[in-house]
């Protein structure tokens, strides 16, 4: 098997390969299905590749003392741990979201968050999982998901090389692919540290994308252009005005259209490096050049 390259749902990315685009809907849709089907169907027109949900088991997840913390939501002021189970999608949720990507014919998988979720995930038979940046030093949760034996996708924010060292050693031998991140939600511009893509490639020879929370889509666009990043992913939302922490750092409809028309456009315009004339320059040649 390639280290530069893993298969993702019949799909390969990695190296020369097209950038896998991902539209990360995460919580975004605030427990609303609907919402969730209009993102699927938006990232769909726009160009994405796959969709991304969050999946957390509440009381695995939720520290003991943060949960009865009340905070004010869009449904009324809760406890944390009510809040949670709210915007949770269940086995209904998640049959119908299996149902309708596949008939839109578009990827989708969760970064799972305990082992009950990879345990749960497994009946939906998923691309691939991705593991969240706080999800990085779980080694107990990294090693059930290396075990279903699908293709990861491991996000890097927050994280110091001595922690990606650990993880990959527990995940070498799984189709692997490393995700520069920065876990500040919008991140800014200094922060976005798109060198790191190259220090990952040369230390771990393993495939390696971007995970982006910046505002706008440059960064973004700059990491497959100026550093070869092989898959791109980024949240998505229907209105960054809406309730929820990942709103702000998300793409709405423009956006989604800019990033992947900009990011498509790389592979046309990049060339091949030959310089000769081209057939549609001979008339303006012939026209134009005096000597």
């Amino acid at each position: 098997m390639s280290n530069d390259k893993i298969t993702i749902g019949g799909r390969r990315v990695g190296a020369n390969e097209s950038c896998y685009l991902i539209a990360e809907i995460g919580i975004n849709h605030n427990g609303d299905l609907d919402i969730a089907k209009q993102l699927i169907r938006k990232t769909k027109k726009a160009g994405f590749d796959a969709v991304k949900f969050q999946k957390r088991t509440p009381e695995v997840c939720v520290v003991p003392e943060q949960r009865d913390i009340e905070r004010d939501t869009p449904w009324g002021r809760m406890t944390y741990m009510d809040y949670r189970y709210r915007v949770e999608f269940g086995k209904h949720e998640y049959e119908e979201i299996d149902r309708y990507c596949r008939e839109l014919d578009i990827h989708w998988f969760c970064s799972a968050w305990d082992e009950e979720s990879v345990d749960f995930l497994e009946q939906f038979d998923p691309v691939c999982y991705k593991v969240a940046s706080a999800c990085l030093t779980d080694d107990r949760l990294l090693s059930r998901i290396k075990n279903t034996g699908r293709p990861i996708i491991l996000s890097t924010g927050m994280s110091c090389l001595e922690e990606v060292d650990h993880a990959v050693g527990i995940l070498r031998g799984s189709e692997l692919l490393l995700m520069q991140a920065t876990s500040n939600y919008p991140c800014r511009d200094e922060e976005v540290n798109l060198f790191v893509i190259d220090t990952l490639r040369k230390r771990y020879k393993l495939p390696v994308g971007y995970s982006g929370h910046e505002v706008g889509v440059t960064p973004s666009v700059m990491a497959v252009v100026g550093f070869d990043a092989c898959a791109v992913e980024r949240h998505v939302t229907l209105d960054r005005s809406m309730w929820g922490s990942d709103q702000a750092a998300s793409l709405e409809w423009r956006g989604m259209e800019l990033l992947v028309r900009d990011i498509r456009m790389w592979p046309v315009v990049r060339g091949n490096g030959e310089k000769r004339l081209l057939e549609s320059e001979i008339p303006i040649k012939a026209k134009l050049r005096r000597i």
